[in-house]
């Protein structure tokens, strides 16, 4: 009888086991099968269209905080942020929060934008102090954008607020080599990930205030855990998830979001190009189809969130959709046509090339140049959008 038992239990249990691997491969099929076509995801933005800037107001109703990625030195990106700040005040929300600007001189971009005029020099001293090559004049007019908007602020209203989420590393310091003893001397306060999670819990998040701000994409992740090659770790991927964002959603998951600002990827490592077009080239085909009329969505829970991606952010994920990368997703111009920024030559001169020259950031990104003329040219190739874009999706 036991036996009988012991048989009829192990065929049950084998056939559950059977039914699990049916539901299983039913699922994934299912799955594979609803991925959502151009035509789904171009009818969805039809029916669900809004500019930007109304996504960006509409987005604020879920979330304190939304960080906006960026990829560096786009013209657009910036003119759009700082068109922002009217439709921003006039909701409710004071401030843009900004990687690139160092908190010990707030008080002084403070002073700055609630001046009687506005100093373009001072500007551009501050903007220096954080960075020796960020001579982009677009970053800077976010400062002039808001110190306009204020003017038309009387003296008992609230003024707009810009601020600065960083701090100014110590490159002089470095020796070249990476250990915890040299960059604790170059990120002498902290680690920067955290420093910025500081600044931001004390002064927006304990104080019930809310906040737009703008990042690298790699500081805007929040789910999203970025991957990297590790022998150690399981299958040979290590994700990292400690980033800005990633700390935020750690302890405040309901109180923040992220956008990610159209731009390209990097491909998937040993690949071919170095860089693609989001979702396998599919937001630009479906944005083509739109006119490529500039607009704003959500990827949880949509058909574009569906969209497949193989780029590098893939690596390590399975069945990999844009909506495991980011929340939301704004579209401006195709990736071709977007612009570089402005090179404010006024930024370097012999005067200051001394103390560029100490402070340069990380040589790991680039060889340190011995002239200042050696640094324009770095500067300029960086800045070269149009160039550097032309190559996305090239065969």
């Amino acid at each position: 009888m036991a036996t009988c038992v012991n048989m009829h239990t192990y065929n049950l249990a084998m056939a559950n086991r059977y039914l699990l691997l049916i539901t299983l491969i039913i699922r994934t099929s299912i799955s594979f099968g609803q991925a959502p076509s151009v035509e789904d995801c171009t009818k969805y933005l039809l029916d669900h269209h809004i500019s930007p800037e109304q996504y960006i107001i509409q987005t604020f109703n879920q979330a304190d905080i939304i960080l906006l990625g960026e990829d560096h030195r786009v013209k657009e990106n910036l003119d759009f942020v700082s068109s922002l700040i009217p439709i921003l005040y006039a909701n409710g929300i004071y401030t843009i929060g900004m990687e690139f600007g160092a908190y010990e001189d707030q008080k002084r971009l403070d002073s700055l934008i609630t001046a009687e005029t506005y100093d373009e020099a001072v500007a551009r001293k501050l903007m220096f102090n954080y960075n020796p090559g960020w001579a982009f004049q677009e970053y800077m007019d976010i400062y002039k954008s808001a110190w306009a908007f204020n003017k038309t602020r009387t003296n008992s209203e609230r003024k707009f607020k810009i601020l600065n989420l960083s701090y100014t590393f110590n490159w002089a310091s470095f020796s070249g080599q990476r250990t915890p003893e040299t960059m604790k001397t170059v990120f002498y306060q902290g680690n920067p990930e955290r420093y910025r999670f500081k600044i931001l819990e004390e002064n927006i998040i304990t104080q019930n205030e809310k906040i737009l701000i703008l990042t690298g994409d790699i500081h805007a992740f929040t789910q999203y855990k970025f991957p990297n090659y590790d022998y150690l770790s399981e299958n040979f991927v290590r994700f990292d998830d400690t980033y800005f964002g990633n700390l935020i959603y750690a302890k405040y998951p309901n109180k923040v979001f992220s956008i990610l600002l159209h731009k390209p990827f990097y491909n998937y490592p040993n690949k071919k190009p170095t860089i693609v077009s989001p979702a396998n080239g599919k937001i630009e085909e479906i944005m083509k189809r739109l006119n490529n009329k500039p607009v704003g969505f959500d990827l949880i829970n949509t058909p574009l969130g569906h969209l497949p991606d193989s780029s590098y952010y893939s690596m390590g994920y399975v069945n990999f959709e844009l909506s495991d990368l980011f929340d939301g997703y704004i579209f401006l111009k195709p990736i071709k046509s977007l612009s570089a920024c402005t090179i404010d030559t006024l930024f370097l001169n012999e005067q200051n090339w001394p103390r560029a020259y100490q402070n340069m950031p990380d040589p790991d990104w680039r060889p340190k140049p011995t002239t200042l003329a050696e640094y324009w040219k770095q500067i300029h190739a960086f800045a070269d959008i149009p160039k550097i874009y032309e190559k996305t999706d090239e065969k």
